[in-house]
């Protein structure tokens, strides 16, 4: 592995850093920053970033088949059209819990958008528990609860046979498998069962994503690192080691797909841990994996 390379890409320290979508029609890499409200996107080829504000915190965004992108920002579905920066209001969740706000989301293979929520924290770490749900947004833009008592919901991808849906709920510090319907979009909220329980070290589990193997690479926030897991064996088979703690996300993209981007956060981390690690909050590209990814889903609503 003496091969791997890790570079910065993005100077421009995200606050939380999230969702890395990559996308091939603009050479781009797609992203968040939660915690600054907005949405951002990195040009491969001119090195140029620019944002969009919104006007609550966005948990996730997603690539639109017609162009744009689908966002989950606060409690609400919205459509981002990027060129004249407008954000249209799709649907709303949760409105009996003001607390709550959208975290990590991704699209299926039906074309479907993923998403979860959680409770914000109250406290320095402190949360009100199992308070989060799981949904869908359909193309046709109608909205299904998938699970429900979430404490985090975070990282999601799909099997490369379509069959078995991969989730993380960061507090349970594992990641879980559950069937998939590819014909409905749905999952069986009975059929849960553990893929891997994270190691002390390895921290808390956050974002996700599937290599053209089928194996799941995890960011592992306040764990330093990205780990490939085998699902089947249910093991660790790398790890990578980044140069910043809070590492959020993960996805793999460049022009064949062989580069994986990692963000990561700078909120969180007081002043004496900020002089030890300059680099939070920037995105980073890793190279040399030997391993390539998959491309993004469409939403195509």
């Amino acid at each position: 592995m003496s091969s791997i390379k890790i570079e910065t890409v993005v100077k421009q320290k995200n606050r939380m850093g999230e969702c890395p979508t990559w996308e091939e029609r603009e050479n781009s890499l797609v992203y968040v920053d939660i915690n600054s409200q907005k949405v951002c996107r990195w040009n491969s080829v001119t090195n140029e970033v620019q944002c969009v504000s919104v006007d609550a915190r966005v948990g996730s965004v997603a690539l639109r088949k017609c162009g744009g992108y689908v966002i989950a920002l606060g409690r609400k579905f919205a459509f981002l059209n990027w060129e004249d920066q407008v954000v249209t209001d799709i649907s709303e969740v949760e409105q009996d819990k003001p607390n709550n706000r959208f975290n990590d989301g991704k699209v299926d293979p039906r074309g479907s958008f993923y998403a979860g929520t959680m409770a914000e924290e109250t406290a320095p770490g402190v949360r009100a528990r199992q308070q989060g749900a799981l949904y869908t947004l359909f193309p046709d833009c109608g909205v299904v609860k998938q699970l429900e008592k979430v404490d985090i919901s975070n990282g999601l991808d799909w099997s490369l046979d379509h069959r078995t849906f991969f989730y993380i709920d960061s507090l349970a510090y594992a990641v879980q498998a559950f069937d998939y319907d590819m014909r409905t979009g749905m999952i069986d909220c009975c059929s849960c069962r553990p893929v891997y329980k994270l190691e002390k070290e390895e921290a808390m589990p956050d974002g996700m994503c599937i290599d053209i193997e089928g194996k799941l690479w995890v960011a592992c926030i306040d764990g330093g690192r990205v780990i490939r897991i085998d699902p089947e064996a249910g093991k660790r088979i790398q790890t990578v080691k980044m140069p910043a703690s809070r590492i959020t996300s993960c996805c793999f993209g460049g022009k064949d797909y062989s580069e994986m981007y990692v963000t990561s956060a700078y909120d969180g981390l007081d002043s004496d841990a900020l002089a030890k690690e300059p680099q939070a909050g920037e995105i980073f590209k890793i190279t040399g994996l030997g391993v390539k990814g998959i491309p993004q889903n469409y939403f195509t609503g």
